[in-house]
């Protein structure tokens, strides 16, 4: 049966914008400790100590945080390009506002000293940003600095206090900061053009699918694939489009080079369909091996990952078998088992997976590999001992292998099994020729008698 390709265009546009977008919201993040400056000189960490965060370049505010028992706290990420202020408040202290908090300033030191243990408002913090009284405060930048630029003699105040003049460790802290944004930006440029480019190509290339233009769809899902090869928000949905656009086209010269009566022009087609094919494969596989390594950030776009996973094995095992039937490239057989044990992993429909079984079996009988043929068609008999697809492929894997390794063992199985087949299986079966003939063989050159299947030589182990 000829599948049909699977498209998950509006899909995976929305999910590469995504992508993008958590680009542009980056974040980093602030780390510190709060200690507190007593009377007599003397310093102690303040645990519990709340930290409201508000941003300072726009009116906003971020969740509070408190320090654990060391005085210590940690906001896992703030948002790159935004300006904060840390309100910090405790039992026995005076409230302490910190400004111009930044993503990636770790290991702040936050100076507070002895007071009423007020918490203030948002708007007695933001007040307090533009009070001109003098203040401890603390330094910090993302090279790890650990020191207090506390002021000389600095005193207790009643009122919330204002950071002192930058520090040389904190403009150098700046000049990062400031790089990490032109990265950032730069990035958030390539990933806006790439998005732009995937979109334009999967609609093209779909429009071009659907008219059965392969050569364009091609070329389109080729130009999409190429402007994110690593993204598995978008490249395996595109190498599978693409695959399934090769093969279509490889499907279209192989029927053409059948109706052909025309020897040369056969022969073309011919080896057209097989070069489609085989890079259809590849494809497929390209797809296969990003989402092998690729971790998903949600558990929506990992369930994307694993519908996209599946699309592409069926069109893997599909292409396998059209290779295998029409007798293009029967030298495939490793790649075919080592596909098709993967899609029997993730495929949850029973008549599916032993369809895809009886399938596998097949290509590696047609492909000359009978000890695994054996083993895949055993599998289905287990399960449904009277199929008769099984019961003719198993009985011409052992007769096959029973031949060549001159196993008299394995030539009366499989005797016993074609013997069934010949027995129940419907004239027109397109094995009942290959199956009478072997039949024919083994009871003429063996001398061999047919012996009645039981149950228990179903389930028999490979020998």
């Amino acid at each position: 049966m000829f599948r049909k390709n699977y498209f998950t265009f509006l899909w995976v546009a929305v999910l590469f914008l995504a992508s993008g977008l958590s680009a542009f919201a980056q974040t980093g993040p602030v780390s510190g400790r709060v200690e507190l400056k007593k009377a007599d000189g003397t310093t102690e960490k303040v645990a519990k100590a709340v930290i409201d965060v508000y941003r300072t370049d726009i009116k906003g505010k971020s969740p509070a945080n408190k320090t654990d028992k060391n005085g210590n706290f940690t906001f896992a990420g703030l948002i790159v390009g935004q300006t904060f202020a840390f309100s910090i408040s405790a039992p026995g202290i005076t409230p302490q506002v910190y400004p111009n908090v930044r993503a990636g300033m770790e290991n702040l030191v936050i100076t507070v000293y002895e007071g009423d243990g007020k918490r203030l408002t948002e708007e007695e913090a933001r007040q307090a940003l533009t009070a001109p009284a003098p203040v401890a405060a603390a330094s910090g930048s993302p090279q790890n600095a650990e020191q207090s630029t506390s002021p000389q003699n600095a005193q207790p105040s009643a009122a919330p206090q204002k950071a002192p003049q930058t520090t040389a460790e904190q403009k150098k802290a700046e000049a990062e900061y400031q790089k990490q944004v032109a990265d950032i930006t730069t990035k958030n440029e390539k990933i806006k053009n790439s998005t732009a480019v995937i979109q334009k190509s999967l609609d093209e290339g779909n429009k071009a699918f659907e008219a059965k233009n392969y050569d364009l769809a091609i070329s389109k899902f080729d130009e999409g694939y190429n402007a994110e090869p690593e993204f598995a928000g978008s490249a395996p949905v595109l190498l599978n489009s693409k695959g399934s656009a090769l093969k279509n086209r490889g499907f279209d010269n192989y029927t053409q080079g059948v109706k052909s009566t025309d020897a040369a022009l056969k022969t073309s087609k011919y080896e057209s369909a097989k070069k489609d094919w085989t890079a259809a494969l590849d494809s497929f596989d390209k797809g296969l091996a990003i989402l092998k390594t690729a971790t998903a950030p949600n558990a929506a776009e990992q369930k994307n990952y694993e519908a996209n996973k599946k699309y592409l094995l069926d069109n893997l095992i599909e292409v396998h078998r059209l290779m295998s039937k029409s007798g293009i490239d029967r030298s495939k057989f490793a790649e075919a088992k080592i596909a098709y044990e993967q899609y029997l992993v993730v495929e949850t429909d029973a008549a599916l997976k032993s369809k895809a079984q009886l399938t596998l079996g097949d290509i590696l009988r047609e492909g000359g590999d009978s000890e695994n043929a054996i083993i895949a068609y055993r599998k289905i008999l287990e399960t449904s001992p009277d199929n008769p697809d099984a019961l003719a492929g198993l009985g011409l894997s052992l007769f096959n292998s029973g031949v060549i390794g001159d196993n008299k063992a394995q030539k009366q199985e499989g005797l016993n099994y074609m013997q069934k087949f010949a027995e129940t299986a419907p004239e027109n079966h397109a094995l009942k020729a290959s199956v009478r003939d072997a039949v024919e063989y083994l009871k003429t050159q063996d001398k061999l008698a047919p012996q009645k299947v039981t149950k228990s030589a179903t389930t028999k182990k490979k020998s």
